[in-house]
Order: C-alpha cells, then structure tokens, then sequence
C-alpha cells in the first residue's frame, strides 16, 4: 500500500467514500446529517490546489484508491487566552470497506502526522461524533486523546 497525494484522477473514488461517511453519519445522527456530497467534484478538485488543506490517499499496487485522508492546516493567533499553535487538522478519513481491518486507516493516520510535522505544527486533531464508536476506538488506537469534549441538550 502507497500513500501518496491526491490527484484529480481520484477524485472519483474520494467521492465515493465521503458517501460511504455520510451515511455513517446519517445513521447515527439522522436529526443532523443528511444524506449528500460534502464536496462536489469541483470542490474536490479545489481542495487539491489549496496550500492550506493535505489531500491524501492510500493506494494499492493497481492505484486503486483504498482510502483517503483530507486535512486542514489551521493556525490559531490573536486569540486572548489560547497560545499561538499550528495545527493539522484531519476533517476527513475514510477506509474503503474492501480494505478495512488491513491497516490502511493507521497508515493515512500516520502519513497525516508525518505531513503535520512537515508543516512545523504543533498538534494534529480531529473530531470524531459519539455516535461512530468504531471510528473512535480506531483514533484511541492510533494514539489519539481526548482534547476536548462538546455536549449537547436536544430542545
């Protein structure tokens, strides 16, 4: 397995499995998320060229796209009682379920860590919901810790 920047030849499979994560998301939350395309095409193909995000794929000796990671360079200044940080934040990965439990997930995860240090951050983080307890197990076992906790009451 390869991992490798995105190019616009996969952006086909990355659409793909953000649909595979919308429903994931749909059926855990389905007050919250529908079902639809986080990105389009042309957003996808944006996103290649932004200096600010980390477009990722694993791929297999056919250059079949097993799973992507899509990350978000963030630097926090000005804010009063936060210190300035550079973070990279991983807004999306996803496994192609054909290649899931082969380790795919836990090379993009560190793949995106390797870039984060790259990118001179101080931190790499994520957001995963509650209701996707795999996912978040698999972050707990790649190493990741609770940072902060958002809660919610339904009115």
């Amino acid at each position: 397995m390869e991992i490798r920047r995105a190019e616009n030849r996969d952006i086909p499979a990355i659409l793909r499995l953000l649909n595979e994560i919308s429903r994931i998301h749909h059926e855990g939350r389905p007050d919250l998320f529908g079902v639809g395309e986080k990105y389009s095409e042309a957003g996808l193909q944006e996103l290649l060229t932004d200096r600010e995000r980390v477009v990722l794929v694993a791929v297999d000796e056919a250059d079949t796209v097993a799973g992507y990671a899509i990350c978000i360079l963030q630097t926090h200044e000005g804010e009063r009682v936060l210190r300035p940080v550079r973070t990279l934040y991983l807004d999306d990965l996803c496994v192609d379920s054909a290649f899931r439990g082969h380790g795919v997930g836990r090379l993009l995860m560190e793949a995106a860590q390797a870039e984060a240090r790259r990118l001179d951050c101080y931190n790499f983080t994520l957001n995963v919901w509650a209701c996707n307890e795999k996912a978040l197990r698999f972050y707990e076992q790649c190493g990741m810790k609770v940072q902060k906790i958002g809660m919610e009451i339904l009115l």
